[in-house]
């Protein structure tokens, strides 16, 4: 049985739907329940991205298939957006208490229905993302993800700190928005098209005014530059990581970052003929590194290293845009997802508990010898440490830079690492050195725990064997490599 690639949008649509209907009609159902259904929903949608019909051979120029790209990259990435989304589920789980409490409403159980809806739709946003080959369809995805991260964004509105990251990152988004639409304007107005495939023929006729389209990509990129958290359009996220609901941390942090990358990667196509665009995305890598890692180094609180950590990660992930290194990226992103989320997670249980600096992780490998493991594994992989997935994702990047003559990005790039190391170790020897007065266990539910411990799996699993995602994003033997635009 075969089922063709919008049918999986479709089905997560459907999902969504459901767990509103469920959660408007039946007041008085477990709420917990929403998010169990959601994940199972979820992981039915992932089990059935595995029998996708082919794509429709490369002859059609009009209708759906000129917007929708049904290509391997697509696929990998629309598995992407549901594993991130279940991932970010079990996280709400464990997160739900401190919404309870956040949230004015009838019953105790009030909210945590929305709360756990909107990550659903957050996930349409970006599974349309992933085959977005038209500027019109990026826009309406884009619009889609962003909106509903407004709402995640602020959902503890008792939190004087997560309205604040709120209306900031309404604003600046709206900003952002702004820029694209109006780069998508004078795109369309040099080539008289908006589908990406259509845009790279009339920009390969020697006679069309290159000036105003490059201008016009400059300002697609400041408004992708926002979702990437790429310097000098970071300003916003510190301040919006530390004040939301963790878990709505980890969703923006893995999945707005990679939907902004894939839609990257297309988007620059039609562009990279021209030197320009190539030395400004090496400007911006090399900001992104030294900023990103710079100003990760004072931080003592978790959520501001992380965001920090996330803006430098977002520069070695253009290193592999200026390579137009496609695998490494998608690569870098999978290690990517499994040690943020894993650290997020841990992150969840103790600050349940104590709280969300560094030094309430003191101790943690005596009250709590699992949860000091896994962040001990996420903050490896993180910075680099062989025979993790992050270390071998470095490498491939690097790789792509040499065979690209990158020099100055790769010694930037090495030079930055060695920074990481030390702001990433500084929670290692919080939680094996340092003595914590504290000596009460942090309570993981059995849940957590098994999710906590198929990531751990996964990146020293990838750490030390790559080929499976590598081999994900190449088109079957059996079948010619299709896409789904002219």
């Amino acid at each position: 049985m075969t089922i063709s690639a919008p049918t999986l949008e479709i089905g997560v649509l459907v999902l969504g739907l459901f767990v509103l209907l469920v959660e408007a009609f039946a007041p008085r159902i477990e709420k917990r329940k929403l998010a169990f259904t959601a994940i199972f929903g979820l992981v039915a949608v992932l089990a059935a991205s595995f029998f996708l019909a082919p794509a429709p051979v490369d002859v059609a120029t009009t209708g759906f298939w000129d917007f929708y790209a049904a290509d391997p990259l697509a696929i990998f990435f629309k598995r992407f957006a549901l594993v991130t989304t279940i991932l970010v589920l079990v996280m709400m789980i464990d997160y739900a208490p401190i919404v309870r409490q956040s949230i004015h409403g009838m019953t105790h159980q009030s909210g945590l229905g929305e709360f756990f809806a909107l990550p659903i739709f957050t996930c349409v946003g970006l599974m349309w993302m992933a085959s977005a080959v038209d500027f019109v369809m990026i826009f309406v995805s884009l619009e889609l993800v962003t909106v509903s991260f407004y709402v995640l964004v602020s959902f503890t509105r008792r939190n004087p700190a997560t309205l604040e990251a709120g209306v900031k990152y309404l604003i600046l988004s709206a900003l952002s928005t702004g820029f694209l639409v109006y780069g998508i304007t004078w795109i369309f107005g040099v080539t008289g098209e908006t589908n990406l495939a259509r845009v790279t023929a009339v920009l390969a006729n020697p006679a069309i005014e290159t000036v105003p389209a490059l201008f016009g990509m400059v300002l697609v990129l400041i408004a992708l530059g926002f979702k990437i958290a790429a310097v000098p359009f970071q300003m916003w996220v510190p301040d919006v990581y530390q004040g939301a609901p963790t878990p709505v941390t980890a969703f923006l942090s893995v999945g707005s970052k990679a939907a902004g990358f894939v839609v990257l990667l297309r988007v620059l196509q039609p562009f990279f003929t021209l030197p320009q665009m190539e030395r400004l995305l090496t400007v911006m890598a090399l900001l992104t590194l030294i900023y990103g890692n710079l100003a990760a180094l004072p931080q003592n609180n978790l959520k501001r290293l992380l965001a920090y950590s996330s803006i430098a990660h977002a520069g070695y992930l253009l290193i592999g845009v200026v390579s137009l290194a496609g695998e490494a990226i998608s690569f870098y992103l999978v290690a990517y997802l499994l040690m943020t989320l894993l650290s997020f997670a841990v992150l969840i249980a103790v600050a349940k508990q104590t709280g969300d600096n560094i030094e309430d992780f003191n101790g943690l490998a005596k009250r709590s010898p699992f949860l000091a493991f896994a962040m001990l594994i996420a903050m490896a992989s993180l910075a680099g440490v062989p025979f993790t997935a992050g270390f071998l994702g470095k490498f491939f990047i690097f790789d792509a830079a040499l065979r690209h003559d990158q020099t100055t990005l790769i010694v930037v790039g090495v030079i930055t690492v060695a920074c990481g190391f030390y702001y990433y170790l500084k929670v290692v020897r919080a939680m094996y050195w340092e003595v914590s007065a504290i000596d009460t266990a942090v309570p993981v539910s059995g849940l957590s725990r098994l999710t906590m411990a198929a990531m751990i799996a996964g990146i020293i699993f990838l750490g030390v064997y790559p080929q499976p995602v590598l081999n994900a994003l190449r088109p079957p033997i059996s079948q010619p490599a299709v896409t789904a635009h002219p």
